[in-house]
Formats: structure tokens, C-alpha cells, sequence
């Protein structure tokens, strides 16, 4: 096939090009603007757009598919061509949905632990050696891509983001999968610019269970309440599992998990990275692979890129960076951190307020007490996020009432929060940085040299 990208540079639409290069297709793409790592990427493959911009005259007759990319707007001058053109348009979930539509295809979904249990999945299948199609949301060792598509292999394992597929399609991306396994982790309310209410978004997860095909498998996460309500209520799946965090515990900084052959230490550590383990355990068992070879596997995985990812560990001091962005998970990650840790001389939890909803003051109210379990908190945030998205200016004193800590900083320059990192000995103590951006410019791998 000849295939063009809108919005090429993106974070999975970069990744579904490569994947489709190495499948066989030709591909040509568009952006305004690319990042690293996806600017080296493309680059490699011989995918990097020549010239920045949108350029009509790519759009030819020849295409037999344009992919368009959320980023791209719905007065984007290519969309318009191949709008004019009458050729065939596709959201990214649109189109691993026609790639997959003759496959079996497995869906993990949730406000949190989508991609920590995919990733588990996919650690899981490739330690047996069992190959299956894939969209994962971050980069995973051992996995060259994100995404992998092939013609031959039965299942199709999916990330399922509840975001919106495109300018022109304003579905969720899940609702566009029609799984025939699926799994549900967690409700807690986000992506508030486009989900007005918490109603209006736990709805989207009551669609996504009648989207599911007739006969199908659900498992959910029976320990959210909201989860188990919607899971009970679903009429597609014949089938339901319900699973639950498994019995654990911590000795000396390690977490050992029970398994019907005894205690089995594990690299990953936190109540809710155990309670992922135990809905991946089940999905696997619906792919083929049984409990045993499952603990097997499973003991070996280090998580999801910036998932509770360890990024320096020297002279008693260990920093973590973790994507935790929604309360629900800025608690669980603060929470499983000093559970890890009870001797540790202090807990440092510094948030990023990145996304539309974290910036909302509505929403800021959220995060009351999701800080609570560290000895001292760092909040920052860039005035400039606020003015990219047109939102109300914040104080240090909104987001001090927001939090409830005793013990809160507030940084708005990110030279500033980096000059505290540099000169804070943080002896004997746990650092970690939670966020969907990256404060300001913030070089992770100069942390090594800092602390």
C-alpha cells in the first residue's frame, strides 16, 4: 500500500509508519514541527519529511490511504486535499482496527495501568516466544517499535486510550476497537477539556463494553467499584473475570509476590503495579499462556518506560521518574514509594502540572491529599503551559489549598526547580519525579551527575 501521514511525527503515529515501512508499504509523511526521539527515528528510516510544513501537492491520486494524525486540525491544507480528492481517510485507531479486523483482537483499557499491562502482556508473550501484533504506548526492552503488524499472526494486542481519534472523528480511540478480549483497570476522570463531567467520561467506558464483540471475554479490575459496576452491567462479554491486587509483601527493598509455588520476588513494587500483574496474569491466560509460565515471565519485567522507571541509584539516594499525571495515580506512585521504603531518611515527590486537566483550577481540587505519603512535595508548573492552552493563571497559594501539604514548594521557572535538584544532597533519601512533560527542559540523565 501507499500510505501518507498527517501529522507524522507523533508519538504512535511515528511508530505505526515504521511499522508499516517494515512491513512493506510505501510511506510519505507530513509535519509542522518533530520531536526527538521520533526526529531521529523517522531520520533513520528515511521517513523524515524533507521540509516542515503541510504540503498539499503530496496528497496524489496514487494513495491508497492517508492517516491523519490528532495533532493535525480539521483546516489542515493536506486533509483538505484529500478531502477534495475523495480518498480514503483514516483516524490511527481506524486504522489498526482495518489492520486487525480478521484477528483476535485483545484491548486493555482504563483511566491508569493501560500501558503498564500491556507492556506486561507483551513482556510476557515475547519471554515464550509467542508473536502477536501490538500498539503499546511506550517504548519496552527487547521492542523495537511501539507498534507491530504482520499478516500472519492471530491476535492484536491494543492500548486503548479513551482520547479522541482525530479532528474529524471525535470518538474515543477505544470505542473504535471492538475487542474481543478486553480489560478495564481503573475510572478516575480526566481529559477534562474534552470529557465536561465525570458522568460524561465514565460513560465512554459503559460504550466501550457495547462495542465489545458478541461472546466476548471481559476482565476488570473488581477493587473499583465504578469498574465492577459497569463490568456486572455489560451485556456484549459471556464471559467475565474479576481480579484483585494478589497478596504481597517488602523486605529490604524488595517486593515479594505470592504464587501457588511460594514467594517470588519481583522487580517491579506498589499496590497498584500488583493489581495491574493480576489483570495481565488473566489476559494471558486467554492468550494461551498458563499460570506457571506466567510467574515465570513475569519475574524478569522491569516496567513500562517512564513507569515507576529508576533512573539513578548511588550513595543510598535512588531517584525514580514516573509518568504519573491524574490524582488517582500521583497517589498510587507516592504511596507505593514510601511503602518500598520506610527507612529511607526522606520521600521527595515532585509533580509536574503538564496536562489540560492538572492545569484546570476546577480540577486542581483533585489532587487534595494524592501528595500526602511523601515528607516533602514539589509542584511545578510553566506559565507559558497555561497560556498554550488558553487557561486561567494559577498562584502559589490556589495550588497550596489544592494539595493540603504541610510541606509544599511551588516552582514556577524551570531553572530554578533545577537549581534545587543540583544543590539538595537528598542523602538516604527517595526522589521521585513525576510528570507527562518534562519541567521545563529538564535533562534526566544529568541527574546522575547531580545527586
Amino acid at each position: 500500500m501507499k500510505i501518507h501521514f498527517i501529522a507524522i511525527g507523533g508519538s504512535a503515529m511515528h511508530n505505526l509508519a515504521l511499522a508499516l515501512k517494515e512491513k512493506g508499504d510505501q510511506i510519505t509523511g507530513s509535519d509542522d514541527t518533530i520531536f526527538e526521539p521520533s526526529k531521529s527515528r523517522l531520520d533513520k528510516a528515511g521517513l523524515l519529511p524533507e521540509k516542515m510544513g503541510w504540503f498539499p501537492e503530496k496528497i496524489t491520486d496514487d494513495l491508497d490511504a492517508v492517516i491523519l494524525g490528532m495533532h493535525a486540525k480539521e483546516d489542515n491544507p493536506e486533509l483538505l486535499r484529500a478531502q477534495e480528492k475523495n480518498l480514503t481517510i483514516y483516524s490511527y485507531p481506524e486504522f489498526l482496527y482495518e489492520q486487525s479486523k480478521d484477528k483476535t483482537r485483545v484491548v486493555i483499557a482504563g483511566s491508569h495501568g493501560k500501558t503498564t499491562i500491556t507492556s506486561m502482556i507483551l513482556h510476557v508473550l515475547h519471554y515464550h516466544g509467542k508473536e502477536v501484533d501490538f500498539m503499546v504506548g511506550a517504548q519496552l526492552d527487547g521492542f523495537d517499535n511501539m507498534v507491530h503488524l504482520t499478516k500472519e499472526n492471530d491476535f492484536m494486542l491494543l492500548e486503548g486510550d479513551e482520547y479522541l481519534s482525530s479532528a474529524i472523528d471525535r470518538r474515543p480511540k477505544f470505542h473504535l476497537y471492538q475487542p474481543n478480549i478486553a480489560l478495564i483497570s481503573g475510572i478516575a476522570w480526566d481529559h477534562v477539556n474534552v470529557f465536561p463531567s465525570f458522568e460524561n467520561y465514565v460513560d465512554q467506558f459503559k460504550i466501550f463494553t457495547e462495542e465489545m464483540v458478541n461472546g466476548s471475554i471481559l476482565v476488570y479490575n473488581e477493587e473499583d467499584a465504578l469498574v465492577k459496576e459497569i463490568a456486572e452491567a455489560a451485556t456484549k462479554p459471556t464471559r467475565k473475570h474479576a481480579y484483585k491486587t494478589p497478596e504481597y509483601s517488602i523486605n529490604d527493598g524488595i517486593t515479594y509476590l505470592e504464587t501457588p509455588e511460594g514467594e517470588m520476588p519481583i522487580e517491579i513494587f506498589g499496590q497498584h503495579n500488583l493489581n495491574n500483574l493480576a489483570g495481565a496474569k488473566w489476559v494471558c491466560q486467554h492468550m494461551g499462556i498458563d499460570e506457571v509460565d506466567f510467574y515465570e515471565a513475569i519475574a524478569s519485567f522491569k516496567g513500562a518506560s517512564k513507569r515507576l522507571e529508576k533512573i539513578v541509584d548511588r550513595r543510598g539516594t535512588i531517584v525514580y521518574k514516573d509518568y504519573a499525571h491524574s490524582p488517582s495515580k500521583v497517589k498510587a506512585t507516592t504511596t507505593a514509594v514510601r511503602k518500598q521504603f520506610p527507612d529511607k531518611h526522606r520521600i521527595i515527590a515532585c509533580l509536574e502540572l503538564h496536562t489540560y486537566s492538572s492545569l484546570t483550577k476546577d480540577f486542581l481540587k483533585q489532587y487534595k491529599g494524592s501528595l500526602d505519603d511523601a515528607d516533602e512535595a514539589i509542584v511545578f508548573y510553566s506559565p507559558e503551559a497555561l497560556d498554550i492552552k488558553q487557561l486561567e493563571s494559577l498562584s502559589e497559594e490556589e495550588i497550596q489549598e489544592a494539595f493540603e501539604h504541610p510541606n509544599l514548594k511551588v516552582y514556577v521557572n524551570a531553572h530554578l526547580f533545577q537549581e534545587y535538584l543540583k544543590e539538595d544532597s537528598f542523602v538516604n533519601s527517595v526522589v521521585v519525579l513525576m510528570s507527562s512533560g518534562n519541567y521545563g527542559g529538564l535533562d534526566f540523565d544529568k541527574l546522575k551527575d547531580w545527586i
